[in-house]
């Protein structure tokens, strides 16, 4: 093992998050108790430009009037780009206005990492400004060219400060690679296996050598679910900790590939067990069902209860 290490800065159960569009308030309520893990309140591409403004206010009054806390839920906002006029406003209206019941900013189409330092640079002073004792952190989306050729080095130095955890944008990266594809998330029968397998892995090996949670991002067909069920069961044998959700029905089908199974938990444990006993008789390595584990399995079995034990203590 080197002796440089990043551990995972923030460990947070987020298995789902949910898409709400700013300008749809009428939606708040159902995102409210809709049992998923995270939401994010959307300023971003959900939202028409006339619409931009009262958008703003309404997610400031949702994130205020509501008790997302109460139904434990992780409340995230996805701010405007950097290239538009309205990601100032965004960052300091939230911040001045609700600052204290904000998780994450969500910053999209991340190129650089300077990118991220913007926004890091206004919430450091804006939480001093108001005094603020809770923390936000920052996520930010991976979803164009530039973004996943830049992915380590905003996740290293990303890393250093708030930044949390990396998202895969499968539209954007799309159309900003012009790559042909049937659907948001779908797969392209011309190509042999996943066209997106390069990209999520690249991303999630960025997100786990520097301590980032690594996220994958939406399936468009919301008739199709058992298309969203490979595209995260895909995510999740790559590494990713969950997927978005565009719409209710998605939030069960995530909460269901990214819940480790009850047999798996409990091979896990007792791997555990097994390999406890065997370092009690001086011993490396141990046989569990027939196979060899070892210090490696050990890790892998740790991942697993870890993840159990924190969705269980959510609910």
């Amino acid at each position: 093992m080197s002796h440089t290490l990043y551990e995972t800065k923030i460990q947070r159960v987020q298995r789902c998050e949910l898409a709400v569009p700013g300008s749809s308030p009428e939606m708040f309520e159902k995102a409210l108790k809709s049992g998923v893990d995270f939401v994010f309140l959307d300023l971003e591409d959900a939202v028409a430009p006339d619409d931009k403004l009262q958008a703003r206010k309404n997610v400031i009054q949702a994130i205020n009037d509501l008790d997302w806390k109460a139904q434990g839920i992780t409340v995230s906002v996805r701010i405007n780009g950097l290239d538009t006029q309205y990601m100032v406003r965004d960052v300091v209206d939230l911040v001045e206005q609700a600052g204290d019941k904000i998780d994450t900013l969500l910053i999209p189409k991340a190129g650089v990492y300077s990118d991220i330092y913007m926004v890091e640079a206004m919430v450091n002073q804006l939480e001093m400004q108001q005094g603020l004792k809770k923390r936000i952190g920052l996520e930010a989306l991976i979803e164009t060219a530039l973004g996943m050729a830049n992915v380590e080095d905003i996740a290293r130095n990303g890393s250093r400060g708030r930044l949390e955890a990396l998202h895969f944008g499968v539209a954007d990266y799309a159309a900003s690679n012009r790559a042909r594809t049937t659907n948001i998330g779908g797969l392209n029968p011309d190509y042999p296996g996943d066209q997106w397998h390069f990209a999520i892995s690249r991303m999630t090996v960025a997100c786990r050598a520097y301590g980032l949670r690594p996220i994958d991002g939406p399936y468009g067909d919301i008739k199709d679910p058992d298309g969203y069920k490979l595209a995260a069961r895909r995510a999740a044998a790559l590494g990713c900790e969950g997927k978005w959700a565009i719409h209710p029905t998605q939030i069960t089908l995530a909460n269901e590939v990214f819940t480790p199974p009850e047999a798996e938990v409990d091979k896990a444990k007792r791997i555990l067990v097994a390999l406890k006993e065997a370092a009690a008789q001086g011993k490396g390595a141990a046989a569990l069902d027939g196979r060899l584990i070892d210090a490696a399995s050990e890790r892998m079995a740790n991942n697993v209860v870890r993840i159990a034990d924190a969705i269980a203590a959510r609910k």
